[in-house]
């Protein structure tokens, strides 16, 4: 009892004790100690902002030596206070600041500073030149009018980047003669551009990227003569981009991208002649490059991506001698790649991939530059590797997947020390694979699949000590034997070699820490498995079916947890998870009086089968098998669940079945229609080859004529859905931050590393499962909804639509998953509509982040995601690409 008194009374002292300071301190100092009093300041960034004593000369400014705080040459008056990045939050009054006449630069950077900005800054500060509040969290309308601005004649640098703020954007800041450097962007404004903002006599840096615009771009911007920088993209705007931008002559950085732009290039652009670079990405803007654009001599970075650009790459382009970055990707461009384009000296970046190009490559190609990454993928390029493509030493990402290249592998590319990933999959390469590793030391990732190389794998593979991905399946007359040190490749985790007639034994698994997927089906392996992978720690997936395997599976648990498909039609191997070896010795020894048999029963099959394919020629069953699946008949699996005659009973839409060896999977009917069967096949077997750890995986299926049925694994669907998971995990952010970048790994992995795309269709809560009590969402039922809507016409069309609809049902998904179900199925005009500091408040609250937590910036920018993705535009919203972007850079800017 005593204590507590004790205790209050020393606080008291202590409250009186620093009341009296400040009353006693000189105004200056005062208004900081005031101001220290309001912020939540967890990590103690203004410790030293006090004072010793009150007997301060009346001339001298206590506040001078604190952190943070400059004073003039006699420490009469305070110059400068830098508050950037002190881990600081709290609201301003504004108040503390009107007794700073003689201030020159106000920082409070990159904090968690919310509510309103307090108009008051804007009063007596005469002498401001910089004003930076960037990477905070305010709100409501920025401050603008009533005089207010006029006191700011002085002011040169003004950034409010990465802000909450929304209304109209301030229109009386073209008033300010003095201003250089304006951003604005990363905030909620809304409404055009103002036409006022062509008029800034001083302007050389604008930023309005980001925000909610919309509206024409004023044409009166073309007026802004001094500007050599200038981002507005990120918005929705309506129209074109005005011709008058072209009289913007010190312009050197233009990016309008992501801005929902029509019609095409303006000619007018050749007038930039300062301009370095210029990104008009993720538009629509159609017709052909203008010849003009090559006459911008001073052009480095050109990013004209995901437009539906048309023609062909102009031959005025040669002019280009400054050029690094080329990237036409996503476009609908055709013709070939002309020489001028491999004459370019300074081109290190070419990206020109999911357009129409072919013929060849230029033969010079990386003879007459420094490319250092290179990426034709997805169009119809034929001939050769360009024998120079790395002969300038510097080329660290080559990708050619999906094209019809022919010939051989030039060996120079084994002088190519600086390659980080090679992608060659999907083309007729032919010939030997000419690698030697330890001559490509860097090596991380190399995809040869869907190929005609033979030769084998190179034996000294196990030297590539950063490789961590080797695939190459599907080439099937590789051949050779696997080289007997592969698993001790210090970082590879993933090694394919599927269906490339392999032969010889298992190596030894030794030091294999790394390895988690070894894929070896329908190659000749053959001898017997030994017990040393119990070594290799991390195997999560293993295919050896489809090989001639024999003896008894060791009981290590790491060959056990794989499971049959596994182990499938390797014909003299047994034990679990196969049959057991006591029954395969029995069923030996009773192999003389089957064969014995065959011959007699041989003739009845014949017979039978005979008429049961005229019986049935007109329905005629199919199976079609993925990875993880056992080699089943389509009877086989029509037998699990009944019937194999679609005129009599069958399984609901979506059940289970138990097949032959004892396999529980989903199965889902889909009834089949002529003119979509080829479409629905088509885009089944798409959806069985995309595996990623945050999908589903597809088996297989069987069909006929007019039905389909999927089998599906039946792990996930025996766990919990993502309603289910938040049940237990309302207060868990890292739980639901690893749920949503899972959500949005899967997504992305379909719409944009699946070619063509899969939409998913049917994004809701749902449809994310888990399996038992691991936190890594799994994608079901992705592609089905859309593809019933499929037609061979309007496949592309479709594609874009449902990709946009994934996009905004993801948005949705997130905030259901932040509020806790709170706002499940929400519509997206409410939300926009909903205020955002009300919207930010109920998910801090259900997140239970105070705030004072470090980790609110991190919730306020998934929230931010969110909103991207619900936008009631279409064409305004983030690709899914981005969105994942923009979600590991708010994770990882507040690590």
């Amino acid at each position: 009892m005593a204590s507590s008194k004790h205790n209050k009374l020393c606080s008291f002292f202590y409250l009186c004790l620093f009341l009296t300071l400040v009353a006693a301190a000189e105004p200056q100092t005062e208004s900081l100690l005031t101001l220290k009093s309001q912020l939540t300041d967890n990590f103690n960034s203004l410790k030293d902002w006090f004072i010793n004593t009150p007997e301060v000369s009346d001339n001298l400014v206590a506040c001078c030596s604190w952190s943070g705080v400059r004073c003039n040459q006699n420490s009469t008056s305070v110059v400068s206070v830098d508050l950037s990045s002190k881990n600081l939050a709290g609201s301003l009054s504004g108040k503390e600041f009107l007794v700073f006449t003689e201030l020159l630069e106000l920082n409070i950077s990159d904090n968690s500073f919310s509510g309103e900005f307090p108009a008051e800054i804007f009063f007596n500060m005469t002498n401001l030149r910089s004003l930076d509040i960037s990477r905070n969290n305010f709100s409501g309308r920025f401050p603008d009018g009533n005089g207010g601005h006029s006191s700011l004649k002085n002011l040169i640098f003004l950034d409010a980047l990465s802000n909450s703020f929304s209304g109209p954007l301030p229109i009386h800041l073209s008033q300010l003669e003095n201003l250089k450097v304006l951003n604005l962007a990363g905030s909620y404004f809304t409404g055009s551009i103002p036409s006022q903002y062509g008029s800034f006599k001083n302007l050389e840096f604008l930023h309005l990227g980001g925000n909610l615009l919309s509206g024409h771009i004023p044409q009166e911007l073309g007026n802004l003569t001094t500007l050599t920088h200038m981002e507005i993209g990120y918005n929705s705007y309506e129209g074109v981009i005005p011709w008058e931008i072209g009289y913007m002559s010190e312009l050197k950085y233009l990016d309008i991208a992501g801005a929902n732009l029509s019609g095409f290039l303006p000619k007018h652009f050749s007038n930039l002649t300062k301009l370095e670079s210029l990104f008009l990405f993720r538009n629509h803007l159609s017709r052909e490059i203008p010849w003009e654009l090559g006459e911008i001599t001073s052009l480095v970075n050109l990013d004209l991506s995901y437009n539906h650009i048309s023609g062909t790459i102009p031959e005025s382009f040669s002019g280009l001698k400054n050029l690094r970055l080329l990237n036409l990707m996503f476009n609908e461009m055709s013709g070939t790649l002309p020489e001028v384009i491999a004459q370019l000296p300074s081109l290190d970046t070419l990206f020109i991939w999911n357009n129409y190009f072919s013929g060849s490559l230029p033969k010079s190609l990386g003879m007459n530059s420094k490319l250092r990454w290179v990426d034709v993928s997805t169009n119809s390029f034929q001939g050769e590797i360009p024998q120079g493509i790395c002969s300038r030493g510097v080329l660290f990402k080559l990708i050619l997947f999906s094209n019809n290249f022919t010939g051989t592998l030039s060996p120079s590319l084994s002088n190519c020390s600086t390659l980080v990933r090679i992608r060659l999959e999907d083309n007729s390469f032919s010939g030997v694979i000419p690698f030697s590793f330890s001559e490509i030391p860097d090596i991380s990732y190399i995809d040869l699949s869907r190929n005609k190389l033979t030769g084998g794998i190179p034996l000294d593979i196990s030297k590539a000590t950063k490789l961590d991905y080797f695939n190459i399946s599907n080439n099937p007359e590789l051949g050779g034997k696997l080289p007997p040190h592969i698993w001790s490749a210090p970082s590879l985790q993933n090694f394919s070699a599927s269906s490339c007639s392999i032969s010889g034994g298992l190596p030894v698994f030794e030091s294999c820490k790394s390895i988690t997927v070894i894929e070896l089906s329908n190659n000749n392996i053959s001898g017997m498995l030994t017990p040393t992978v119990s070594t290799c720690g991390s195997l999560k997936k293993m295919d050896l079916s489809h090989n001639n395997l024999r003896g008894a599976i060791p009981s290590d648990k790491v060959f056990q947890s794989m499971g049959k498909h596994a182990y499938e039609s390797n014909a003299n191997l047994c034990g679990l998870p196969l049959k057991s070896c006591s029954a395969y010795s029995s069923r030996k020894l009773v192999s003389v009086l089957v064969a014995c048999l065959v011959s007699i029963l041989l003739m009845v099959v014949a017979a039978l089968a005979l008429y049961y394919i005229r019986q049935r020629s007109q329905g005629q069953w199919k199976m079609v098998s993925f990875a993880g699946l056992p080699h089943f008949t389509a009877d086989d699996v029509l037998r699990s669940f009944g019937s194999p005659e679609p005129s009599e009973a069958v399984p609901a839409s979506v059940s289970k079945a138990v097949l032959p060896t004892g396999i529980t999977v989903i199965v889902r009917k889909i009834e089949l229609h002529d003119k979509k069967k080829s479409v629905v096949l088509n885009v089944l077997t798409q959806m069985g080859n995309a595996r990623h750890v945050n999908l589903v995986r597809l088996l297989g299926f069987c069909y006929n004529n007019h039905l389909v049925y999927v089998l599906y694994d039946n792990n996930l669907h025996t766990g919990t859905t993502l309603a289910e998971k938040m049940k237990t995990k309302k207060k868990d952010w890292q739980t639901k931050k690893r749920i949503i970048t899972g959500v949005a790994k899967g997504l992305c992995f379909l719409h944009h590393e699946c070619l063509p795309a899969i939409p998913h269709g049917d994004v809701k809560s749902s449809n994310i499962l888990f399996d038992d009590d691991k936190i890594e969402p799994c994608l079901g039922e992705f592609g089905f909804k859309y593809m019933l809507h499929l037609n061979t016409d309007q496949m592309n069309d479709v594609i874009r639509v449902e990709k946009q609809k994934d996009v905004y049902n993801f948005g949705q998904l997130i905030l259901e998953i932040l509020t806790n179900g709170k706002l499940m199925n929400a519509g997206g005009l409410m939300i926009q509509n909903k205020p955002k500091d009300g919207l930010l408040r109920e998910v801090y609250t259900e997140n239970e982040v105070s705030s004072s937590d470090f980790k609110q910036g991190e919730v306020k920018r998934v929230v931010e995601v969110a909103l991207l993705c619900i936008r009631s535009d279409q064409s305004d919203r983030p690709c899914m690409e981005d969105a994942l972007r923009l979600l590991s850079e708010a994770e990882n800017r507040f690590k």
